[in-house]
């Protein structure tokens, strides 16, 4: 039996779906896009999952900054503020000329997993200094 050109097409974007989902699991985003049905809903499942990051990124961040010595401080402070102008540009690729599909489910999903690595990486600073 051939596939029908809509089962192709729910089948493609079940994959787009797919890779454009965070790279770790998240079930509120997980909830909201199963029940997205238009680009401001999946912009809007994107920019609340954008948020749980960066509220996640600050806790880590105060848990750790205030613990450290001034010139820890110093460093983490100067690499945190390149890091924030590169997070500011990161994952452009997918605002420009990628279609509507990059703007509100790649985009945010991208920005997402820049935040959770940076998170992930000053989560092992605070592990390797034995910061609780």
């Amino acid at each position: 039996m051939t596939p029908t050109p809509t089962l192709l097409s729910l089948a493609a974007a079940a994959a787009v779906l797919a890779l454009a989902a965070p790279a770790r699991a998240d079930a509120p985003y997980d909830a909201c896009m199963d029940k997205a049905v238009t680009n401001p809903d999946y912009a809007q499942c994107g920019a609340a999952l954008v948020a749980r990051e960066d509220q996640r990124l600050n806790a880590v961040w105060a848990r750790v900054f205030p613990k450290l010595e001034p010139a820890q401080k110093a460093q983490l402070r100067a690499e945190q503020r390149l890091w924030i102008a590169w997070k500011d540009k990161s994952c452009g690729f997918w605002l420009e000329g990628n279609g509507r599909e990059g703007q509100v489910i790649h985009y945010p999903a991208c920005r997402a997993q820049v935040i959770a690595d940076r998170r992930a990486f000053l989560a092992d600073v605070a592990e390797t200094l034995g910061v609780r």
